[in-house]
């Protein structure tokens, strides 16, 4: 008897150790979104509002995506930005591939036909107002909205929502929208003046 019940401790004991684990792995698992978002409402223009700076969009102001379902079923994206307020107006052009089963949410777009990114859309309001976009590993993340400017409080509300997704929010920058926001606290400095 003394076997089994040295073998029936062992297992009632590793079976809490998974528990526990299990317990600690979801409270610290980033939240994830429930409901397919609305790839049609998701169309049109986004202004990037803030984002984890990286190479390839640093110094940017004025920046937007906008969004166009081809007929194809892939999506067109046209990133405009300006490296200074006084700068000419740029813009890179990309096709986005909605994956299968993500609930409209994980993409992959090809820049120059040959460079795969992928992104997340983690969030969108319930209007399609504003939305939250990550990247795997959460390194970088993006706020949108449908309007350049964005109150206080709402970006403040925002910030916190990335948190929970697992993004530091501490790393998000403002993109100038207006030659004003230059200066301003949390706000990214221009490439140019």
């Amino acid at each position: 008897m003394r076997p089994s019940l040295s073998l029936a401790r062992h297992t009632a004991l590793a079976g809490l150790g998974l528990l526990l684990v299990a317990c600690a792995t979801s409270v610290s698992t980033p939240p994830t979104a429930a409901e397919p978002i609305d790839l049609a409402r998701f169309m049109g223009r986004w202004h990037v509002i803030a984002h984890v700076p990286y190479f390839a969009e640093r110094g940017h102001v004025q920046s937007s995506d906008t969004y166009t379902l081809r007929p194809d079923g892939r999506i067109a994206v046209h990133y405009a930005y300006r490296a200074g307020f006084a700068q000419p107006a740029k813009s890179l052009d990309s096709v986005a591939t909605v994956n299968p089963g993500s609930g409209e949410r994980d993409w992959t777009t090809w820049f120059f036909r040959v460079i795969p990114t992928r992104y997340r859309v983690l969030e969108v309001a319930p209007d399609y107002s504003w939305a939250l976009i990550g990247y795997p590993g959460r390194q970088l993340a993006w706020v949108f909205a449908r309007e350049p400017r964005m109150g206080e409080v709402l970006y403040a509300d925002l910030r916190g929502r990335l948190a929970r997704h697992g993004v530091d929010p501490a790393a998000l920058r403002r993109i100038p929208q207006q030659p004003g926001d230059v200066g301003k606290p949390g706000f990214a400095a221009p490439k140019s003046p």
